[in-house]
């Protein structure tokens, strides 16, 4: 009888004594998928909103970057599977109840549509790029019908490039088994937090006056924004069951509290939207600091989520045995 009970007790370092599974590959993925995401919506709206003229990097040169940060994170997600030969059995199946499974299915839409998008700016954006696809049979017509299509393709890419940015957040908060996960703002807060990261980039990238000026102003209400809907999320730990409230005790208290107030919080939303602030009164490095800041937060957001709540549970699991003696019992 007790060797069934030594035989049968749980002994994963992966698992005991909390889950490890998930490592800075997931993280880099959820961050640079909401990038990718922010990118495409910026891109679609400068279009939509007829921005040609004030909005130049957004509405001719921005789509080309959704592709090149998406397939980067998809680069460390492929790292992360432990078999990656079967990688292919993701779309073997559709499973309606399985984020994942919606996830796999969004990036194989949205890559086409990434494509479409480019295209239509490709002319106006990157001259030399179109005049080399030009060259291709069928590379004249397929550019000319994109530009013609140019705000239909706008208009298809915003739900799905939403879609991605959420599903990114919903990845974690549909695992009910993990309390410090198990929130309905964590799609919202990562699909806000993935186009704060977006709207850095052009700014990092040097553009002019005025685009500069816009991309800072918005950056701060997605700021603003991202800390009332983290403040959300803390407020439904606080007011949860006994194990979300333990959860939170992990960030007021516990062993994450100085990484996620002065590692994430501090650097990664506070200083970044009072230097936008300062910024936008002239002191340009101000507000590059604040872009590079931002980059950093929305990073550490996706590493401290995914870290901290592989530690939060529901029941506590102690290792029940000791595994020498289990093996001087079984010889």
């Amino acid at each position: 009888m007790i060797e069934e009970v030594l035989a049968t007790a749980r002994y994963n370092p992966k698992v005991d004594p909390s889950l490890g599974i998930w490592t800075w590959e997931i993280a880099f993925y959820l961050f640079l998928g909401g990038m990718a995401a922010g990118i495409m919506l910026f891109a679609a709206w400068a279009v939509l909103a007829r921005k040609q003229e004030t909005l130049i990097f957004a509405h001719d040169r921005f789509a080309l970057w959704a592709p090149i940060v998406l397939s980067l994170g998809m680069t460390t997600l492929f790292l992360d599977l432990e078999y990656k030969l079967h990688v292919f059995r993701f779309y073997t199946s559709f499973e309606p109840t399985s984020p994942m499974s919606w996830g796999a299915w969004i990036l194989v839409l949205i890559y086409p549509l990434m494509v479409v998008q480019i295209l239509s700016t490709l002319r106006a954006g990157y001259p030399s790029l179109a005049k080399l696809l030009e060259r291709v049979p069928g590379g004249r017509a397929l550019i000319d019908l994109c530009e013609r299509r140019r705000r239909l393709i706008a208009m298809l890419v915003i739900p799905l490039a939403v879609g991605l940015g959420i599903y990114t957040g919903v990845l974690l908060s549909a695992f009910s088994a993990r309390p410090f996960w198990n929130s309905g703002a964590l799609g919202p807060l990562f699909l806000v937090s993935g186009m704060s990261t977006a709207a850095v980039l052009p700014i990092l990238a040097g553009v002019k006056p005025q685009e500069r000026h816009f991309f800072e102003t918005t950056d701060m209400g997605l700021i603003f924004v991202e800390i009332v809907l983290i403040s959300v999320f803390l407020i439904g730990l606080a007011t949860g069951a006994r194990q979300h409230m333990q959860g939170l005790e992990l960030i007021t208290g516990g062993p994450y509290t100085q990484p996620f107030w002065l590692w994430f919080v501090l650097p990664g939303l506070l200083v970044p939207i009072l230097f936008e602030f300062v910024g936008l009164r002239g002191r340009r490095a101000f507000g590059v600091a604040a872009a590079l800041l931002v980059v950093y937060g929305g990073f550490m957001l996706r590493y401290l989520m995914v870290e901290i709540g592989q530690v939060s549970t529901w029941s506590e699991y102690a290792i029940q045995f000791d595994p020498q003696l289990l093996q001087r019992l079984m010889q």
